[in-house]
Parts: C-alpha cells; structure tokens; sequence
C-alpha cells in the first residue's frame, strides 16, 4: 500500500511540474485542460473506418489539426507524429490527424490522399471540410494564433495537454512524447 501511495504522489509531482512548464510555455488554450473533449462529426476517413472519440474511450488519443502542403508548420511536425503512432500505437495510443483545407484549390480526396502518403501518415486521417470539429474544438468564440493545434486526451477522454499550433520544437516533441508515456503508464504499461 506504501508504495503505491508513493507512486500516485509521484505521478501527481511529475503532472503538477509538466502542467507547470506547459503554462509557463503559452497560456492559450489552458482553459481547456481538464476538460472532456467534445466530439466530432466526420464522415469522410482515410487508413480507417469512421471512428467516435467514444469508440476511443480506454485509449490514449492525439488529435492534430493539420493542413498543406502550403503549411511549412504542418509538414514540419509530421515525421514527430509518424514517430510517436510507430512507437506507440501498439501500446495503446492513437494518434488521429484531421485535416483542414486552406488551399485556394478545391478540396478533393485526392488531393488529401497524395498529403497524407507524402507525410507517410499511417494512422487514421478524418477531413475536416468546413472546420466543424476544430470550430467546436478550438476556435469557437476565441481569436487563436495557430489552426494546426494537437490535443492530448487521456484513456477517459479528458484533454490532458494542448499544442496550439505551429511545428514542435525539439523540446515540445519530447515533452509530449513523456506526457504520453505518462498516460500510458497510468493503465500499467512500463517503459524502460
């Protein structure tokens, strides 16, 4: 019993310290950590069945806005996400890209299909067409400097850490990719 009290005052030390620095970094945004995530209405999927952020529940989730091939932020942060769906998916993880149009060009599924296998996308891609979810997510009532954000949710769906935009920073991937490893340690997955 000792050591199990020791470790939730551990965990609780090292969310306390991330949650301090993530603050410190930018304040946007944190008024939604903490927060059940809302859900979204997509119907249009690449490398994956329609999917429900219920279907998710028991999963630990990363939603990343993204766009292209105009956003050099977007193409920036993909190899990051590539990296943390090979290392992670197995172990419980999905990372969910949903795509937003800002090309002057009609959006097309083609033209989404030729993004996501320049990007080497492997996890699940939903389209986003007239920004429904990020609106309802993100930009709803707020003046955002970024559309290119990433949520990360815990198992119960409860956003945990927010990207607000932009590529990440060395420091920013290996703050998320702890974070994650965090979450997933929650349910008893180890790490070395």
């Amino acid at each position: 019993m000792r050591r199990g009290a020791i470790w939730i005052v551990g965990v609780a030390l090292v969310w306390w310290g991330i949650a301090a620095l993530c603050a410190a970094a930018s304040n946007e945004g944190a008024e939604l950590i903490g927060t059940k995530a809302p859900s979204w209405d997509v119907s249009e999927w690449l490398n994956s069945q329609p999917l429900s952020l219920e279907q998710l529940r028991g999963q630990v989730v990363l939603v990343r806005w993204w766009t292209g091939p105009e956003c050099p932020y977007c193409a920036a942060s993909a190899p990051t996400l590539h990296t943390l769906h090979e290392r992670y998916h197995a172990k419980g993880l999905v990372v969910i890209g949903f795509y937003h149009h800002k090309s002057p060009t009609l959006l097309t599924r083609r033209h989404v299909e030729q993004l996501v296998k320049r990007y080497r996308f492997r996890f699940p891609i939903a389209i986003d067409p007239e920004w429904q979810t990020l609106k309802r997510w993100w930009l709803d009532g707020h003046d955002r400097a970024w559309t290119s954000v990433s949520f990360l949710l815990d198992r119960q769906g409860v956003i945990r850490y927010i990207h607000p935009g932009g590529s990440y920073t060395d420091e920013e991937a290996s703050l998320m990719e702890h974070l994650i490893q965090d979450l997933l340690v929650q349910s008893g997955e180890a790490f070395p």
